[in-house]
C-alpha cells in the first residue's frame, strides 16, 4: 500500500524552526519527485517546496526562499523540509506529495498534479 506520513509540525513561536519528515511506504521514493504543499484556512492550497529525482534540483516559492530547505535522503526512504524563521503567515497544513515525473526548469507548478499525498501535519507559528 502506496503511503506519505507526514511528520515533525507543531506548535512554534515567530523565528523559531521546525523540520518536517515525510516518510513514504510501499514504494520507494528514488524516482519520485516530491513537493511540500501548505494550506491556511481559507485560502488555496499552494506550493512551497519542490526536489527532483536525483535531488539535484529543488524550486521553492517565493515568500520560504532563503528560510526553508528541502532535502531528500532516499535510503532512508524520507524527504524533510527544514523551516527556519517562520512568520505567523506560515501557518497551515503542510502535505507532502509524490509523484514519477520530471519538470525542467522544476516548479512545483510544472509538476502538478501530483498523485500520491500525506494526510497533513499542522504547522502553528504564534507567540
Amino acid at each position: 500500500q502506496v503511503q506519505l506520513v507526514e511528520s515533525g509540525g507543531g506548535l512554534v513561536q515567530p523565528g523559531g524552526s521546525l523540520r518536517l519528515s515525510c516518510a513514504a511506504s510501499g514504494f520507494t521514493l528514488d524516482y519520485y519527485v516530491i513537493g511540500w504543499f501548505r494550506q491556511a484556512p481559507g485560502k488555496e492550497r499552494e506550493g512551497v517546496s519542490c526536489i527532483s529525482s536525483s535531488g539535484g534540483s529543488t524550486w521553492y516559492v517565493d515568500s520560504v526562499k532563503g528560510r526553508f530547505t528541502i532535502s531528500r535522503h532516499n535510503a532512508k526512504n524520507t524527504v524533510y523540509l527544514q523551516m527556519n524563521s517562520l512568520k505567523p503567515e506560515d501557518t497551515a497544513v503542510y502535505y507532502c506529495a509524490a509523484d514519477e515525473v520530471e519538470a525542467e526548469p522544476l516548479s512545483c507548478s510544472a509538476v502538478a498534479p501530483l498523485r500520491y499525498w500525506g494526510q497533513g501535519t499542522q504547522v502553528t507559528v504564534s507567540s
